[in-house]
């Protein structure tokens, strides 16, 4: 059973003050948590979880520390609109290296990226290119919002993401072919891409303008046809930008 003053410290994680002051998260649902427990256990704080999610699992979880709650009680410290049988609170990961190998592989830098599930999708699509390690700009989403972790889908367990400034970034490599996603760039099936960084904006405003000024290779997903779509999704642009860097990259140079 929950104390109120659980309930109440649990509910305080929903917002960035209070995650960043107590250093811990939330994380939620079967598979989310089994996967913590699986690949990082020492993250977990406290689980909190049904009595059938602690039968079905007893020992998978006999040496955390465990409380069993009811689904009223869940529903209260829970932001899914039908809760899981399981939330996890989780002590922050450790800070993750800001150096990384472009010379050999390709990442991204989101610029101002603010919608949590966006960011909670290309962290989850990252995972799946095997994207090891992503940027973000120091305004972009909190990486441990709660929206974040549940879209990942257990991806921001293998996918760093790195909190910087482009030119900080940049500054170790200053020759190294940066890729903006712009209107007005060159067509992504006619650009040979190379290993380096690509560069999605916010999306409202797109890529800022002192960030525009460090892109070398502005390229754009060419539309089908003039029907008055403005744009697309930040994180459906950047699924189709990394498919095909990941295509010319990664499956012909095998």
């Amino acid at each position: 059973m929950l104390s109120k003053n659980q309930i109440k410290e649990i509910q305080s994680l929903q917002l960035k003050k209070f995650r960043d002051s107590h250093k811990l998260f939330i994380a939620e649902g079967i598979k989310t948590v089994c996967e913590i427990i699986d690949q990082r256990p020492l993250a977990l704080k406290e689980i909190f979880a049904t009595r059938d999610f602690i039968e079905a699992h007893a020992e998978k979880i006999n040496t955390l520390r465990v409380t069993e709650a009811s689904e009223t009680e869940l529903k209260k410290i829970s932001l899914q609109n039908t809760p899981n049988h399981v939330l996890a609170v989780c002590h922050y990961f450790e800070e993750p290296q800001s150096t990384f190998d472009f010379k050999n592989n390709f990442s991204l830098y989101l610029d101002d990226v603010r919608d949590p599930g966006n960011l909670g999708t290309i962290i989850r699509l990252a995972g799946w290119f095997g994207l090891s390690t992503i940027f973000c700009s120091p305004a972009s989403c909190d990486f441990y919002n709660p929206k974040v972790i549940q879209s990942t889908m257990g991806a921001f367990l293998r996918v760093n993401v790195v909190y910087t400034d482009l030119t900080e970034l940049l500054a170790p490599v200053p020759t190294m072919p940066v890729y903006g996603a712009v209107l007005n760039g060159k067509s992504l099936y006619v650009e040979k891409p190379t290993n380096g960084l690509i560069i999605i904006g916010n999306e409202a405003n797109g890529i800022s303008e002192q960030n525009l000024k460090l892109i070398t290779n502005p390229i754009t997903i060419p539309a089908g046809s003039q029907n008055n779509t403005e744009s697309l999704n930040a994180a459906i642009a950047t699924s189709i930008i990394v498919s095909e860097f990941f295509r010319q990259l990664k499956l012909h140079a095998v």
